[in-house]
């Protein structure tokens, strides 16, 4: 067991003294607001030279901060909770390899050299949602990647078309006449690695994997990606008119899609899964009304307390003889106290509730939404969606937690482990004091201050409370409705583009594969190819021969003439 638990014990032990020693350079840097560039000249012939620029600023240094901190306690986690597999040592060095992956895309702003941490996500993830080795997983992870590579794409495109600038350095972009181009890729890349519409269908199949990597890559980590790229070109982004507007109705859709989908949906990982989504669009709509700071503010609190609601949901499911159905889960609040505390800290902040670190950032931006000139409709449907997201927390925790028990009560186990413990206490009072905290550092980046009338400032809290209304009265009506209709099918499979963006368009590649190989490959480049020429040279010596053979005598009588002919002209002449 010793053996088992050193390498994840050990890596978590070097993942949280990295965060707790980077701590204090980060907030010397966010108050001063410095910025430092490293470039590294690797070889140089005549004018040409390879160079790998390195950067350490504000932004940098806290994302990373942010990152081991909550990778630390996920594998502190992972001791415990995947004590018993045989395979924990290969777990460790992935995760270990997926913070690394991390910390190049974050430190790297060059578009060539950063494909090394943007690639190793993708790679690192496929391996980890296919971790347990099944044809679920295995479906999961090919979705995963195939999403992913789009991206991969529209940033070696972005790169191509870049070269006109003569560099590829992110902070020193201007405006050219391919500009429109570049952001859309850049925008498109974004989008595949941070789940928007229409490319929203892996980030809940993606639930395959642990959920010690569920916590980590797809919750906290992996799909803030895409937004803290945005957040990096913001500068050259903002430059294209059209940029934000698209930005933000793709944003709107996508955060009323997954909070719609979550109240309909069953499944515990995905209900959580969902609500990721759905507090990504939150921080793709800041970005759309211009509000970098504002989206990276958000993305920290946001990735600290879903970190630790899937590390609650992880250890409710474990203790639940692996059962995800939320329809089965029940007065778990007697069975695991601490547990159920640290998952209504997070779902709270969720929410957005006063004085938790969700509160600071997401009130924010949805009361600056209010004063921005933004379209009544998209602040209508924000709102829904804000409504829609207390309505499905709250339902989480009415049907799993304080509803009737609905099978064998167990005894928690991991109640009484000091890994489990930690992990989740370190979190839940990061996801309680990070966002006071973080509010007094990116309060000189936030917009100017402003006066709200008493109504507007209300409305956000009243919305909340209208989502625990809704999920009081209507959603243990639905409960115990077994039987799936029409519009709960649309909802659940995210208005159908799980569906579509999975068989469909396996089924079409595959239909298509198939008759290219049998009208180009087995047919006409049969024709053509090495079978039509070897036909064709086969059929010229056998009639090359036939002509030789039958026609011999009229090489020996071809003969006499010329010699007949040739001693005439002697004779002759």
């Amino acid at each position: 067991m010793f053996t088992k638990l050193k390498s994840s014990s050990i890596s978590s032990l070097f993942l949280m003294m990295y965060s707790f020693i980077i701590f204090p350079i980060t907030m010397i840097f966010l108050m001063k607001q410095d910025c430092i560039l490293f470039e590294w000249t690797i070889f140089q012939v005549s004018s040409c030279m390879i160079t790998f620029i390195f950067i350490i600023d504000s932004i940098s240094l806290s994302f990373s901060n942010v990152v081991c901190l909550i990778s630390g306690c996920v594998m502190m986690f992972s001791s415990s909770y995947m004590s018993h597999d045989p395979f924990l040592k290969r777990f460790t060095w992935l995760v270990m390899l997926f913070v690394l992956s991390m910390n190049l895309l974050v430190f790297i702003p060059s578009l060539p050299a950063l494909l090394l941490g943007w690639d190793g996500l993708g790679i690192v993830s496929f391996a980890l949602v296919i971790y347990y080795q099944n044809m679920k997983s295995l479906g999961a992870g090919m979705i995963t990647m195939l999403a992913n590579r789009i991206g991969d794409v529209m940033i070696l495109i972005s790169i191509g078309l870049l070269v006109l600038q003569g560099h590829w350095g992110i902070t020193l972009m201007w405006d050219f006449h391919l500009s429109t181009w570049v952001v859309l890729t850049v925008t498109i890349a974004a989008m595949t690695k941070s789940a928007q519409i229409p490319f929203s269908s892996w980030l809940p199949a993606a639930m395959a994997a642990p959920t010690p990597v569920s916590a980590l890559v797809h919750s906290s980590t992996l799909v803030t990606a895409g937004v803290f790229l945005l957040i990096r070109f913001f500068p050259f982004l903002e430059t294209v008119s059209c940029f934000k507007t698209a930005l933000l109705f793709i944003s709107v859709l996508t955060l009323l899609m997954a909070g719609i989908g979550a109240n309909y949906e069953n499944d515990l990982k995905k209900v959580i899964a969902l609500s990721t989504l759905s507090q990504l669009g939150v921080m793709m709509m800041s970005l759309g009304m211009g509000m970098p700071y504002l989206a990276l503010f958000h993305l920290y609190t946001h990735a600290l307390f879903k970190a630790l609601l899937f590390l609650c949901a992880g250890t409710i499911i474990h203790n639940s003889s692996n059962t995800q159905d939320l329809r089965h889960m029940g007065l778990i609040s007697q069975q695991a106290p601490l547990t159920v505390t640290c998952l209504n800290v997070a779902n709270l902040s969720l929410c957005g509730a006063p004085f938790l670190s969700g509160f600071y950032s997401k009130d924010l931006i949805l009361e600056l939404s209010l004063m921005s000139s933004t379209s009544f409709l998209m602040v209508l449907l924000i709102f829904l969606a804000t409504g829609m997201t207390a309505a499905y927390s709250f339902r989480l925790s009415f049907c799993s937690l304080w509803s009737q028990m609905k099978n064998n009560p167990f005894h928690s186990k991991q109640e009484a482990d000091p890994y489990i413990n930690w992990a989740t206490t370190i979190l839940a009072a990061a996801a309680i004091i990070a966002g006071f905290f973080l509010q007094t550092i990116f309060m000189p980046f936030s917009p100017i201050p402003f006066i709200m009338p008493l109504n507007l400032k209300l409305l956000t809290i009243t919305v909340i409370l209208l989502g625990l209304f809704t999920a009081m009265i209507i959603w243990d009506m639905d409960f115990n409705n077994k039987n799936m209709n029409k519009m709960s099918f649309f909802f659940t499979t995210m208005w159908f583009f799980a569906p579509i963006s999975a068989q469909p368009l396996t089924k079409f590649s595959m239909m298509f594969g198939t008759n290219l190989m049998k009208s180009i490959d087995l047919g006409w480049m049969e024709i053509l190819g090495g079978q039509g020429t070897y036909i064709l040279s086969k059929n010229f010596s056998q009639k090359n021969q036939k002509v030789q053979i039958k026609s011999f005598n009229f090489f020996i009588s071809l003969m006499l003439s010329a010699f007949v002919i040739f001693f005439l002209s002697l004779f002759i002449f």
